[in-house]
């Protein structure tokens, strides 16, 4: 006996459903508030499990890198850590001395020498290192074969891994005055050269160093963006008649651009920091002439000459030059039509 459907009246379709599922519905939209966007509760109950996975490393940044920022009371203090064995104690009990720190730095022509140089190893690695690591992941990414594409990253990622002392080391036994170079060229009738010691090309020679170290590590964000590119653009553009070289302008940088802007940007920010432990190893050998920057000197002042409060206001003027410089080039992105940092 076959059963028949009975169409529900009108009526009945238009009255609402009652129960749970009604009054769930109600309150998701209610919640919504009628601009289309969940409720912090609705919001948090979605990504519960994410938040729990990045809780960690929330707790390590704020514990390692915000609460410290509370020492930066001593930069108006005349610090002296021996008054307790607690820091926190000393950080009470040391004398306020208000701008007097700031105002020795001002004076100070160490201080200016060191922020030229900084300035000057930042531009020379801003022009000769930031787009080797783009460069390289074009080269990459050209390459057909994958076993080929893999061989050429691992060499050129293997240097990221070595310390500074084996860079250094390396470069003192190539480019020193003992060097491979200077021995090669007084067997040949010429006087030895020296680059190590060479406070002239101390600026290309830090270059040269951080490119070999760090520009095959550098790639692996550009050849993240440039899989993420449809090869269906690249198919179009070549029945449009584009040659590999039309391909990688209109194809390849357009998708690299937000990247490159996002990571100059950093880039800029991160201006007065131009490698501590690098340069460190350096400076002597150069000479604080040219080997000082502004993360030595104020290793220097701070460690080696205890004045810890007179460390502390360089410190804290070069944070609040970096925070500028980020903003300045993130809006610098902006008026570019680029993301940059933040969103406006």
């Amino acid at each position: 006996m076959s059963h028949s459907t009975v169409p529900r009246s009108s009526a009945e379709a238009s009255t609402p459903v009652k129960g749970p599922v009604a009054s769930g519905g109600a309150t998701r939209s209610r919640e919504k508030e009628g601009s289309g966007k969940l409720s912090l509760r609705l919001r948090f109950k979605r990504d519960r499990t994410l938040i729990l996975m990045t809780l960690p490393a929330v707790l390590l940044v704020l514990v390692f890198n915000y609460l410290p920022i509370l020492g930066n009371i001593v930069a108006f203090q005349d610090y002296d850590p021996y008054i307790s064995d607690n820091g926190i104690v000393s950080m009470l009990h040391s004398p306020f001395v208000g701008m007097e720190n700031f105002q020795r730095i001002f004076e100070d022509s160490a201080f200016w020498n060191a922020v030229q140089n900084t300035l000057v190893l930042f531009f020379v690695q801003l022009v000769l290192f930031f787009p080797i690591p783009i460069l390289l992941a074009l080269l990459i990414n050209s390459v057909v074969r994958p076993r080929v594409r893999a061989v050429a990253q691992a060499v050129l990622y293997l240097p990221h891994f070595f310390s500074w002392v084996l860079v250094i080391a390396v470069f003192q036994q190539m480019f020193g005055g003992a060097g491979m170079l200077s021995q090669l060229l007084r067997q040949h009738g010429y006087d030895g050269l020296d680059i190590m010691t060479d406070p002239n090309t101390f600026a290309f020679l830090i270059t040269a160093q951080s490119v070999w170290k760090d520009a095959g590590w550098g790639i692996i964000v550009f050849l993240a963006a440039l899989a993420s590119v449809s090869p269906d653009l690249y198919e179009a553009a070549a029945m449009d008649g584009a040659g590999r070289w039309r391909r990688m302008w209109h194809v390849t940088l357009p998708a690299l651009r937000p990247v490159i802007a996002l990571l100059l940007v950093l880039r800029v920010g991160d201006a007065l920091t131009v490698g501590f432990e690098q340069i460190l190893l350096q400076r002597d050998g150069v000479g604080t002439g040219a080997g000082e920057v502004l993360d030595t000197f104020v290793w220097w002042n701070g460690v080696r000459n205890q004045d810890f409060g007179y460390a502390a206001a360089a410190g804290l003027i070069k944070g609040v030059v970096s925070i500028g410089l980020v903003l300045a080039a993130n809006k610098v992105a902006h008026l570019m039509g680029e993301q940059g940092v933040y969103k406006k």
